[in-house]
């Protein structure tokens, strides 16, 4: 479900998901927000997001919970509809809010207003990694929506210095989805950082009898002659693949010829 922004504020949804799921669904954590503060620019001369960014914000919906609600701030107001319309081809039961205000106006807006000290930010340069007990001290867990620079140019700062508290994924850069799904696997699943898997490199020809072997930054193999490595960590699904974005692939694929920043 994609909406703009209308006053939710969840009061009362954790009985809603008490009858929706049942007792086994842990209600202390059904209530966590997730909002991405957007810090990328659109791409030029359409003034909308990049079709990579498209594909990894609509990953986000399908790696947290199924009731749970996604918010998107700061976008150009030329950049929602066309995010609203990708969002809305892609199946997911979760829900994502668009908004041009920032991450403070939001949470100002909502009654009653959030106070800072109940959202987390995640933040490279914090001192203490997210744990599962951070799942009870914070409602809501923020992200600078920059996907991923390579080499890092800190632009988390620009949340940082708003006085939100702090909390890290590790010393080796995620990109902003797989860091919303890492967030999600260890508050709301209560896996320890250090037991979640990474990744190993992805081929697409011989994957059968390819022998994977872990690493930070995989790399995603086409064929023979054509291969890219990713400048970031990943979390390695059943068969020790990186877990991608769907089309992310096909589309690095098709972008081979452009270079890593015109993607």
């Amino acid at each position: 479900m994609i909406d703009a922004y209308e006053g939710f504020v969840g009061k009362g949804s954790k009985v809603c998901r008490k009858l929706l799921y049942g007792d086994f669904y842990d209600l202390a954590k059904a209530s966590v927000r997730w909002d991405v503060e957007h810090m990328e620019e659109d791409e030029a001369p359409t003034r909308t997001l990049p079709e990579w960014v498209k594909l990894e914000y609509s990953h986000m919906l399908t790696l947290i919970s199924p009731v749970s609600h996604l918010h998107f701030t700061s976008l150009s107001t030329t950049s929602i509809p066309p995010l609203q319309a990708h969002l809305s081809t892609r199946p997911s039961s979760s829900h994502a809010h668009l908004h041009t205000s920032p991450i403070l106006s939001l949470l100002s807006s909502l009654s009653p207003p959030v106070p800072i000290t109940r959202v987390c930010l995640l933040d490279p340069k914090a001192p203490k990694p997210l744990g599962p007990e951070d799942g009870e001290l914070f409602d809501w867990f923020l992200y600078g929506g920059i996907l991923g620079d390579d080499p890092p140019r800190d632009r988390t700062a620009e949340l940082r210095k708003l006085g939100f508290e702090g909390r890290h994924l590790g010393p080796v850069q995620m990109t902003t989805d797989t860091a919303v799904g890492v967030t999600k696997i260890i508050v709301e699943d209560g896996v320890p950082l250090d037991k979640i898997p990474y990744t190993v490199s992805i081929g697409s020809g011989d994957r059968k009898n390819k022998a994977y072997v872990p690493q930070d930054f995989p790399t995603i193999i086409f064929n023979q002659h054509e291969s890219i490595e990713m400048p970031f960590r990943y979390v390695a699904d059943a068969g020790g693949d990186p877990i991608l974005p769907p089309g992310m692939e096909e589309h690095l694929r098709a972008s081979l010829d452009l270079g890593i920043d015109d993607l």
